[in-house]
């Protein structure tokens, strides 16, 4: 087993559990690409076994801090096997999930969403790109699903040093049969979605926001909420959370022309009139300045931006952006209505976000009631001793 060294003073964070150790951090002592490592301190002791990556900033990935442990084909079916367990003890209102969340599960650099009997994987990093092929077979194995689709194809490969690769892995004959259809349909709390594992963004739908999908529809009704401006809208999933609301109309914004015509497929799919969901395709800022200029209102807004800071380094940027765009929604937002804001940046944390929306309030001069703090689904944890998992936060605010 390769030995790799870590600073004297940088082994704290191993010492507290956490999985990640910076390339900086690192003494000597060198391993292929997602190679197991036994990582020691200055002094000679046992801290982890750890995968390294050789391109990375992140150079070490923790996978076990049990010195008794060992790193092979049994170690992931029970990684596989506990994450699906949890799942199963949280009674999903959807017959999609996330199974496997990468570090909250101990399992650094894979992501497994189920879509019926249909798996999607990201394998994001060094240590399990090398595991690749037992880690698919023991999902198959553990989830009783059928075939599994690979999107390993985010820029978080090429940190890595590795080729996007995606298509089937596992459930597709060899003997000249059509693949599956990477079209699906799925259920989240009644409501019908359509799903394309090959084409849509991340696995192929935002799993994440489904709890606050509900909450949004719940709102929407207990206020009785009858105009709303869905921006970033991808799919329409707050779209017909809206409409499922009792929302009067509900005006869509991306700048993807199909991701709109499948919002529109899924209002359809849901049983709402067409006339009650009307999309716009365009950039968000430029479309949120025309309303301001023109004196439009609505009585609820959903701002759901892509990441705009994947790193702390790209924070000071992106808050500017978030506070730009939430000055203009809040000035769109008619007293007495809601606002449903987030941030998927990594780089923003829950405290910094809540600063920038309450300077976007002043820049404004709307003052507002936080309603709730919204996070992603519980399928997607965060744990005690990685934080960097809580990647999605967001507040729904009443405006004043």
């Amino acid at each position: 087993m390769k030995v790799v060294r870590i600073r004297a003073g940088k082994e704290r964070s191993l010492l507290r559990r956490h999985p990640w150790v910076f390339e900086g951090s690192v003494a000597g002592g060198r391993a292929d690409s997602g190679e197991t490592v036994r990582v020691e301190g200055a002094d000679g002791r046992f801290l982890a076994w750890a995968a390294y990556s050789p391109q990375s900033s992140i150079r070490l990935r923790a996978w076990s801090f049990d010195e008794r442990e060992r790193i092979d084909v049994a170690f992931f079916a029970r990684r596989i096997a506990a994450a699906i367990a949890m799942r199963a003890r949280l009674a999903v209102a959807s017959d999609s999930v996330r199974l496997v969340h990468g570090e909250a599960d101990g399992l650094p650099g894979l992501v497994v969403d189920r879509y019926g009997a249909t798996l999607v994987a990201q394998f994001l990093a060094a240590g399990v790109e090398r595991w690749k092929a037992a880690i698919a077979d023991a999902l198959l194995a553990q989830s009783g699903a059928t075939r599994l689709y690979e999107r390993s194809d985010t820029s978080a490969r090429d940190r890595e040093g590795l080729p996007a690769a995606t298509g089937w892995l596992r459930g597709v004959d060899g003997d000249g049969a059509a693949a599956p259809s990477t079209e699906l349909e799925i259920d989240e709390h009644g409501w019908r979605f359509a799903v394309d594992v090959a084409s849509g963004h991340k696995t192929g739908f935002y799993l994440d926001q489904r709890d606050n999908r509900k909450l949004f529809a719940d709102l929407v009704r207990h206020f009785a909420l009858g105009r709303i401006l869905n921006c970033h809208c991808y799919t329409g999933g707050f779209s017909v959370a809206g409409l499922a609301g009792g929302a009067d109309h509900v005006l869509a914004i991306d700048s993807s022309a199909p991701a709109l015509v499948r919002a529109g497929n899924n209002v359809a799919r849901n049983g709402f009139d067409a006339a009650r969901h009307e999309t716009i395709d365009a950039d968000v800022n430029q479309q949120l300045r025309a309303f301001v200029e023109q004196g439009r209102r609505f009585d609820a807004i959903v701002l759901d931006p892509p990441k705009l800071a994947p790193t702390v380094a790209h924070a000071e940027r992106a808050a500017r952006a978030y506070k730009d765009i939430n000055r203009l929604a809040l000035m769109l937002l008619a007293p007495g209505g809601l606002l449903f804001t987030f941030s998927c940046s990594g780089g923003i944390d829950a405290g910094l976000f809540h600063k920038i929306v309450a300077g976007a309030g002043i820049d404004a001069g709307v003052d507002g009631f936080v309603h709730a703090r919204l996070a992603a689904a519980p399928d997607h944890p965060m744990t005690i001793e990685f934080p960097e998992g809580e990647y999605l936060k967001g507040l729904a605010i009443v405006r004043r």
